[in-house]
């Protein structure tokens, strides 16, 4: 099931950067610690394929960079890379850890984290479900990283380290490059700055290191501080305008979003998702209407997460004041004719899925938010706070409460408040525990991630490198390495290589039967 798109098929994939402790370890500098977390995975998944390649090379693949550009901008320039602020630079290949996974994802240290990028996907229940599936890796990595001797390591599905430092959590949509930049700015600044009533993973604490009491709806408000821009760690903007695509750059861009927050609440990153490609796919029918553009959109995005009661009211350019939930109100009307207009009665049904929970929770929000602490995690982390701060009386500046909210986010199942929520009944799932499981290692079905992926399960020994647009071999008998090029990320899927991929025993003869197609 797809969420329509014009033109063409929808491509999803969420980053997430871990945050990452290590009590016993204090001492060592959080990159090394991060690259232990994944070479400890990473070793696992290599186990048994010993060092087999040419020059005794460990069976571990690299990533490509060959065709990885960071510093393109979506406003028609190339960022030089004297210029660049050293976080932008991630096609150098410094990183001391750096998988990829059988189920088409990457597991790296970008930083100081450990980060899991999922493979892509067409809708965003599947963007969910490997989404949590990373969750289950990092899980699996910090302990097999405890067994080395480190100590206790945790790790956390967050956005701020409490000291005046945010760490991302990106969205990426692939989109039409036929649709002007200018078009997507106007209509996703306003969308962006609103959803988080229903995205945010909520926060103790007001401004970048939390100083004022209080709590907020999102974590990554108040590290926003420019309309558009092309950086990430620095000057972070509303609308990222990174233009590397990952695919044939004259048919598509790729969206790359940065304002969100890291979900632990599979309601809310699959809102996330559904609601933004709905969105792009009205901007891109040109059927987005007149565009609802604030005056001050910066100083909204932290004002509206410093507001959980609702009530802040945005001016917009036309001279109205709305609240957050209106402006989203008229996104969903308009996506809901748009819809309507756009397919009749075929609709598909995570489609009508996602359009029917946008409304349901809009409207819960407006009467009020605490019914939906079962769904979405800013409310849900309330509820919870606010039930210590009752039992006893404590003050939002109280550290317990930091404590809480950190524990929130903790991916061990065992230790973090998110899944104690989930075992005791008090937050919905949209997925089966098994179906996770299979995420860990599958990847799927229908982008190319399954050939990269299968590529991985199959000839591991024989591949030397991958990244979303290539899978490169080392075949026995070949004076070159070989490199698949994977551009199309609608080729390369089970109906497309599955056959060719279960018929071929060996790389070798798998790249003979593709020189032949």
């Amino acid at each position: 099931m797809t969420t329509p798109r014009i033109p063409g098929p929808v491509i999803l994939g969420l980053e997430t950067e871990y945050g990452i402790t290590a009590p016993a370890q204090s001492d060592l500098p959080a990159t090394a610690l991060s690259a232990h977390v994944v070479n400890a995975y990473a070793d696992e998944q290599v186990e048994g394929h010993g060092p087999e390649r040419k020059g005794g090379r460990e069976a571990r693949p690299g990533w490509d960079y060959q065709e990885e550009n960071p510093l393109r901008d979506a406003r028609g320039f190339d960022l030089s890379r004297t210029d660049a602020e050293p976080g932008l630079l991630t096609d150098d290949d410094t990183t001391t850890a750096n998988l990829v996974l059988t189920n088409g994802a990457r597991f790296y240290v970008d930083h100081a984290h450990p980060e899991y990028s999922t493979p892509e996907v067409t809708s965003a229940r599947d963007a969910v479900l490997w989404d949590v599936a990373g969750e289950r890796v990092v899980a699996r990595a910090a302990e097999l990283a405890e067994r080395r001797g480190v100590g206790r390591i945790g790790l956390y599905k967050n956005n701020v380290d409490g000291k005046g430092a945010s760490y991302g959590s990106h969205e990426n949509y692939l989109t039409s490059r036929s649709t002007a930049f200018a078009r997507l700015v106007e209509h996703l600044v306003p969308f962006f700055v609103t959803r988080q009533v229903f995205t945010g993973a909520g926060r103790v604490g007001l401004g970048p290191e939390g100083h004022t009491p209080g709590f907020q709806i999102s974590q990554r408000a108040d590290y926003v501080e420019v309309e558009v821009g092309l950086e990430t760690t620095l000057k972070r903007p509303i609308i990222n305008t990174r233009d590397e695509p990952h695919a044939d750059p004259d048919q598509y861009r790729r969206l790359h979003v940065i304002i969100g927050d890291a979900n632990c609440s599979e309601t809310s990153t699959y809102l996330k998702m559904g609601t933004t490609s709905l969105v792009l796919a009205m901007i891109e029918a040109g059927a987005a209407g007149e565009p609802l553009s604030l005056e001050t959109p910066v100083a909204d995005v932290q004002q509206v997460s410093h507001d959980p009661s609702l009530q802040h009211r945005l001016r917009l350019a036309d001279g109205r004041s709305l609240t957050a939930l209106e402006i989203q109100e008229l996104y969903l009307e308009r996506a809901t004719e748009f819809v309507k207009r756009t397919y009749g009665d075929d609709i598909d049904e995570q489609t009508s899925d996602i359009l029917a929970r946008w409304g349901e929770v809009l409207d819960q929000l407006g009467r009020d938010p605490f019914g939906l602490a079962d769904q979405l995690d800013w409310v849900a982390k309330l509820q919870l706070l606010e039930s210590y701060r009752t039992r006893d009386a404590l003050k939002w500046s109280h550290p317990k409460l930091a404590l809480i909210d950190l524990q929130y986010s903790d991916v061990r199942p065992e230790h973090g408040l998110y899944h104690r929520l989930v075992r005791g009944g008090r937050m919905r799932r949209l997925l089966e525990e098994s179906e996770v499981i299979r995420a860990v290692t599958e990847p799927p079905a229908d982008t190319r991630a399954y050939f990269r992926g299968r590529c991985l399960s199959r000839y591991a020994a024989d591949v030397v490198a991958a990244s979303w647009d290539s899978v490169i071999f080392d075949v026995p008998g070949e004076p070159a390495l070989q490199r698949v090029p994977t551009l199309d990320p609608v080729r390369g899927t089970r109906s497309h290589v599955g056959k060719l991929l279960e018929s071929s025993d060996t790389a070798g003869e798998l790249l003979e039967r593709l020189s032949q197609r």
